[in-house]
């Protein structure tokens, strides 16, 4: 690396921050949905000397007692719904892991219930349910985080640290998505009853939560939008699971959002393309290339560019990617959780900035469904 791209990325460089001490009170900690999302809950929670795992519902039955056998979960015990475990557990927390149209019923009884609550993502599937959740969990003053764990990925932080160091200058264009050529999931991803949004609720929103945290998350102010399902109707491309296929598996949009940026989006599931493109984020004084991925759900597809002019020339500094672990993300996200209820801090993953990121996918529905742009409220 050159002297002058060392100058460069000497500029990002943050102090290391000390960990959080736990109380040593050993949390309750319940599962609400036991699919495969709730693994990694379950993983993370069996690590931490603070948690316990005692309770897990599930709707269908047996499926929470063969997730606490499988994951060695010892004493747990099983209900068929997330009301009837919280009615009869004394719990410090739950993980919501359910999909995503019960995520809000789910969330605010916990929150009513006096509960802590780790909401995977997307927080929900509508702004109306968002608000309703935020209005939850304001009156009980308990502890709500989002799971977006790519938060914790240290390449992640990096992009958040270029654009507060003031690098690229004022931030007025970006472009972000990315997605599959092939890759439409099957179970309750698909359906609109359990789903409720289908590409952009699984790995849009994370590629919006990149972008809109590195910027401070500015209210977005109107979006156009389209959405499609060429593939996911298909049966060439999607078999058998076309036939209740109704949700999107692409969309794109145009959002405006406050302090005078722009941001083009657009995500797939399935496409002629590999990808359609990587995340750009344009300053008046550099940009920044973020590479594609599949999925944002870790961490950038590759070393990062950052392209700026240094004494009179067009300089490009690569920014090598941080070596990290995937899984422990995971640990991060929900480990983050846990020590803001020790000490009573802040959430990790706050309801009021993944509010807009809600806002704007829900926008996208209605903007598409209508064939215009529209006003945010």
């Amino acid at each position: 690396m050159s002297k002058k791209a060392d100058e460069v990325l000497s500029q990002f460089k943050k102090p290391e921050e000390k960990g959080v001490t736990q109380s040593g009170k050993k949390l309750k900690i319940g599962i609400i949905g036991t699919g495969w999302i709730a693994e990694s809950h379950a993983q993370s929670f069996k690590a931490m000397p603070d948690a316990e795992v005692v309770a897990a519902a599930d709707l269908i039955p047996g499926k929470a007692e063969k997730f606490c056998q499988d994951w060695g979960l010892e004493g747990v015990r099983c209900y068929p719904s997330h009301k009837e475990m919280l009615d009869n557990e004394n719990l410090d927390a739950v993980s919501v892991c359910t999909y995503n149209t019960t995520h809000a019923e789910c969330t605010i009884y916990a929150l009513e219930k006096g509960v802590h609550v780790l909401l995977e993502k997307p927080m929900c599937v509508t702004t109306e349910e968002a608000h309703a959740i935020i209005k939850a969990e304001k009156k009980s003053g308990k502890l709500l985080s989002i799971g977006f764990q790519p938060r914790f990925d240290a390449n992640m932080k990096k992009i958040k640290e270029i654009v507060e160091s003031g690098a690229l200058g004022q931030v007025y264009y970006i472009q972000t998505g990315g997605g599959r050529r092939r890759g439409i999931p099957g179970g309750t991803f698909i359906e609109k009853s359990t789903g409720g949004i289908g590409a952009m609720g699984d790995i849009g929103c994370y590629s919006l939560d990149m972008v809109l945290n590195a910027v401070g998350y500015p209210k977005p102010l109107t979006v156009s939008g389209y959405m499609s399902a060429h593939f996911g109707t298909n049966p060439m491309y999607n078999g058998k699971d076309a036939a209740r296929f109704d949700v999107e598996d692409f969309a794109a949009a145009f959002i405006r959002l406050e302090g005078g940026i722009v941001l083009d989006f657009r995500i797939s599931w399935a496409m002629h393309l590999d990808t359609p493109g990587d995340t750009v984020i344009l300053g008046t004084k550099a940009a920044l290339r973020i590479p594609s991925t599949d999925c944002w759900n870790g961490s950038p597809g590759g070393p990062m560019t950052l392209y700026s002019d240094m004494a009179g020339s067009q300089v490009e500094t690569v920014i090598p990617m941080i070596e990290g672990d995937f899984n422990g993300l995971f640990y991060d996200k929900i480990r983050s959780f846990l020590d803001a209820i020790h000490t009573g801090g802040e959430s990790p993953v706050p309801t009021s900035q993944i509010l807009y990121n809600q806002m704007i996918i829900d926008g996208i529905v209605m903007s598409a469904k209508l064939g215009r742009e529209i006003e945010l409220g």
